[in-house]
């Protein structure tokens, strides 16, 4: 099931956050990461829109979204990797947000191709100021399908809605 995020929830979903950040960017120092734990907990948590997915009682994973469009976190426990966790918080946002960005670290080679299989698009390379890494701009192309009525059936057509990125970086 997945469901926005309650204050009982934070607990949990930072250490979610904290270790997946360690075994995602091991290219990173972890001090980079427990220096921004309070920050992420207290500032980016509160502002952004979090859902959380829970099975059997217990947090596997969790998404956030910043400004509206910007996937600050996306992480997965490490025991429910690869059971479509990921998929599903992404795609319940896809439901609910017309646009979507993103920024990957370019040796997360994991979630770029995650990324890419589920839809989006490389905008550019920058590097992070603060890590000094190259971060992979991503965004996403939503199509919507415009259906006329059965009486003067016509071919579907596509409109494309295209993505900008936000003009701050959140090291999130």
């Amino acid at each position: 099931m997945i469901r926005k995020l309650k204050e009982e929830d934070i607990t949990k979903v930072m250490t979610i956050w904290t270790k997946g950040n360690f075994k995602a960017h091991d290219f990173i120092e972890k001090d980079y990461w427990l220096e921004n734990f309070n920050k992420v907990k207290n500032e980016y948590l509160p502002k952004a829109d979090t859902f959380i997915y829970i099975e059997e009682d217990q947090i596997k994973g969790f998404i956030s979204i910043m400004e509206g469009e910007y996937i600050g976190a996306l992480f997965v426990k490490h025991d429910f990797l690869r059971q479509g966790i990921g998929r599903r918080l992404l795609n319940y946002c896809k439901e609910r947000y017309n646009h979507l960005t993103l920024k990957v670290y370019e040796k997360n080679i994991n979630a770029t191709l995650f990324y890419v299989a589920m839809g989006f698009k490389n905008k550019e390379i920058k590097i992070d100021e603060q890590t000094r890494r190259k971060r992979i701009c991503y965004g996403m192309e939503k199509r919507i399908q415009i259906k006329k009525s059965k009486k003067h059936e016509m071919p579907k057509k596509q409109l494309r809605v295209f993505t900008f990125l936000p003009k701050t970086s959140i090291a999130f």
